[in-house]
Formats: structure tokens, C-alpha cells, sequence
């Protein structure tokens, strides 16, 4: 049994944090290589790390004073060395960022301190080999993984330590820079180790027992989620659920590698499993309930646009000229709607609306705006009669209009759209429905 290991910021805010994670550590031997992410909040007044060091790279780009706030980000460090009783010190990194920023201050590199530093902290603690990331993590030109170099190189090391802790969210760039992932990403480092070593379980430690079917800020006390699908957990990431990052389930699916989401502060609660597959039966229809505000909707009408060939791909080219991304494409007989994000939208948008009179002669389009998206998603949704039935009927009962209707051929989720100001009521709703 090898287990890759990743704890969250809130996991390891302070001195006291850190000591109940490694304790989680020790207690498993079979707990390997840890990925540990930049101390974040203490309270809920406090900073994150990661925060205090992206101030001070916009303090010394202005070339403002940013000398007090990395004292700050050295004192935290320096509390969690003392509470731990270590015999450690960050002089010389500390001075090597502050020579960073008072030369030519790079974002990703500042960004990344962090993680580089509490990996250095954990590995002194727990008596770990440390690895740096930056020499095993490589990104492409276009910035995205190099999946390929990153797993032979990361394997080729990993298989050198029996014991290591690897810092999360960073790598190398292809120009030799220090590359991040986007915010959360110290989930992808986890989840890339954890291919690479080959692991059988990759546990991410977090402040929360797993999933929970909708948000608590949302609904209160939602049941949590015991048993997800990468399938499942890719729907509702990108619709927000936010305890794991989206990219994440990617170089764990390919090796067939599951995810146990656990809370630190509470070990013994099972958490949530992350699988590929799984004969086990859902509690209810729906495994999960998110969504996101900020989009809206073009609808182009246009009679007989059916038995056009390539009205859509014509359609869709409008907003290609335009470098503009679609989120979703429900059709009709005489109607397509292009859903899209309202704050990327804006300010381009009559040169999309006079790019899709010319290409398509449409006979009219309508744009709205103020819509939020709702995924309903479950594996259970496809051996059940009456689901969206179920759904509208939900969303009827209080008065919601429902703007736009989107159901893949799997089966797996429903996507509707509502006003803005009915978001957290339809989600409240459809919860009762399913889950209550």
C-alpha cells in the first residue's frame, strides 16, 4: 500500500495545524510523499500566505515599500518553525526573494514561495527528503502540463526517496521560470505524484469531510457525498464546487487511482471517495447540486436554420473571430442559444452580434444577460423516471423561470439556467426535492 498525501492551507495555517497533520502522517507509514499547500487563514480576519506574498510582488512592481509585508510573511514562518521547536532557518530564502523583488519581481516565482517554504518546514519536521518541484514539473510553451517529461521525470525521482514531501501549485517553465497552476493547484501537484509513484490512494486533507451535495453557505447542514465519479466530480467542480481542483482528477484517472477527501480536523469521518467506477448505489437520484453566476445568453432565430448546412459551425465562428469561449449550445428547429460568460462578453459584444449577422443572415437575435447556471448531476439520474420532471416541478412550485435547458446524452447531469436573483433559491429548492 503507498499513499500520496495532500494537505490545504487551512490545514497547515499554523504551528499547531502542522503538528496534527504530521501526527496523521506518522501514524501510516504507508503515507509516503506529502504535498503541502502555503499556510492559509488562522482566522477569518486573517491572510493567506499566498496573499501576503502576491501583495508584496505588487508592492515592489510599483516600486513601493514591500518590506513590512514580507516581514509578515517571514513571521508567519517563523511562528510555525518556533511552535514546532525546529531547528530550521529561512535567513537565506528570505533574503533571496527579497533580492528577487527589489531586482525584476516575477508573479509565479513570488506566488510559489509558500508552498517552497512550508515543504521545507514539513520535511524538517517529519525528517522527509525535499523536492523541489521546479526540477520535475514542466510546462509547456502554451503554459499548460507537459504531462509526458513531468511523470517520467517525477517517477524517475520519486523512485530515489521512500519518504519525501513534494510543495505544491508550481513547476518550470519552458523559458527556465518558475511556473504555477492556477489557485488550488497544489491539488494537481498531489494528484501527479501520486501517478507517478503509482500510488493506490491519493488522500487530500482539507478542513471539510468530503463533498456535500450543495453549499453550505447556500443550504444548511447538506448531507455529504460518501461515493463520487471522476465524471461526476468534473461536473460539479467546474460548476463550483470548490474542495478539489477541477484539473486534478486527471493524471489520477488515467492510472486508475482514487481520491479520499478527509478533514484534518476530523480523521476518523470516512470523507468522500473519489473513483472512476463504482457499483455502489447513491443515496438519493442526485449525487451533487453547484452552479455559478455571471453568464448570458445569444439566442439566434432564424426559420428553416435546421436545414442550413453549417449554420452552426458559421455561428460558432462569430465567436471564435471574437476569441470568445462558449459555456454551453442548446438548439431548436429555428433557434440557437450560445451561452457565455457575461464579464468576457461585454465589451465585445456587437462585434460578435454584427460578426453573426454576416455570417449567418439570422432573422433576429436576442441577448440576455444576469443568468447563473445550475448543474443537478448524479450517475443515479439515468435508471430513474421523472428526474427533470421532478426538477421543473421543484423550481415551479417557487415561482422560478427556467431560462434554459441542457441535458447530455449520458444522462449524468442537467444544466439549467435562471435569473441571477433566483440562483440560491433554485438551488435551495431542488435540494428539498432530491435530498430532504
Amino acid at each position: 500500500m503507498k499513499k500520496v498525501v495532500k494537505f490545504g492551507g487551512s490545514s497547515l495555517a499554523d504551528a499547531k495545524q502542522v503538528a496534527k497533520a504530521c501526527q496523521l502522517i506518522k501514524a501510516d507509514k504507508t503515507r509516503q510523499y506529502v504535498i503541502p499547500s502555503a499556510p492559509g487563514k488562522r482566522f477569518e480576519q486573517d491572510q493567506k500566505v499566498t496573499d501576503m506574498l502576491i501583495n508584496c510582488y505588487q508592492l515592489a512592481s510599483s516600486k513601493q515599500d514591500f518590506l513590512g509585508q514580507l516581514a509578515q510573511v517571514k513571521g508567519r514562518f517563523q511562528a510555525i518553525i518556533k511552535g514546532l521547536k525546529l531547528d530550521l532557518s529561512l535567513e537565506e530564502d528570505f533574503s533571496q526573494i527579497k533580492q528577487h523583488l527589489n531586482q525584476k519581481p516575477q508573479f509565479d516565482y513570488v506566488a510559489s514561495r509558500g508552498e517552497y517554504l512550508n515543504g521545507k518546514i514539513l520535511a524538517a519536521y517529519l525528517k522527509f527528503d525535499f523536492i523541489d518541484p521546479y526540477e520535475y514539473i514542466f510546462f509547456n510553451e502554451d503554459g499548460y502540463l507537459n504531462s509526458y517529461k513531468t511523470q517520467k521525470n517525477m517517477a524517475r525521482r520519486l523512485s530515489q526517496s521512500q519518504f519525501a514531501v513534494i510543495p505544491g501549485f508550481y513547476g518550470q517553465a519552458k523559458d527556465g521560470q518558475v511556473k504555477t497552476f492556477s489557485r488550488g493547484g497544489s491539488d494537481i501537484t498531489g494528484s501527479i505524484v501520486a501517478a507517478a509513484c503509482e500510488a493506490d490512494i491519493y488522500e487530500n486533507w482539507t478542513d471539510v469531510s468530503g463533498f456535500l451535495v450543495a453549499d453550505p453557505k447556500i443550504v444548511a447542514h447538506p448531507v455529504p457525498i460518501k461515493t463520487i465519479t471522476y465524471r461526476e466530480l468534473r461536473e460539479l467542480s467546474y460548476m463550483g464546487a470548490s474542495v478539489l481542483h477541477e484539473a486534478a482528477i486527471f493524471p489520477v484517472r488515467s492510472k486508475g487511482i482514487p481520491i479520499n477527501i478527509k478533514n484534518t480536523n476530523k480523521p476518523d469521518d470516512d470523507g468522500t471517495w473519489i473513483v472512476e467506477s463504482t457499483a455502489r448505489k447513491t443515496d438519493y437520484i442526485i449525487t451533487g447540486i453547484a452552479g455559478k453566476k455571471g453568464f448570458c445568453s445569444l439566442t439566434v432565430t432564424k426559420d428553416l436554420m435546421n436545414s442550413e448546412i453549417g449554420f452552426c459551425r458559421r455561428a460558432l465562428q462569430a465567436f471564435e473571430d471574437c476569441n470568445l469561449s462558449i459555456e454551453h449550445m442548446p438548439s431548436g428547429i429555428d433557434t440557437m442559444t450560445v451561452v457565455v460568460h457575461e464579464d468576457e462578453f461585454l465589451d465585445k459584444e456587437q462585434a460578435v452580434v454584427t460578426r453573426l449577422h454576416r455570417l449567418t443572415n439570422p432573422d433576429s437575435i436576442e441577448i440576455e444577460a444576469d443568468l447563473a447556471l445550475i448543474a443537478v448531476v448524479g450517475r443515479g439520474m439515468k435508471d430513474q423516471l421523472g428526474t427533470a420532471a421532478r426538477l421543473f416541478s421543484a423550481l415551479a412550485k417557487e415561482h422560478i423561470n427556467i431560462k434554459m435547458i441542457d441535458q447530455g446524452s449520458s444522462e449524468l447531469n442537467i444544466i439549467i439556467a435562471v435569473a441571477e436573483r433566483d440562483f440560491e433559491n433554485a438551488i435551495r429548492a431542488i435540494y428539498q426535492t432530491f435530498v430532504k
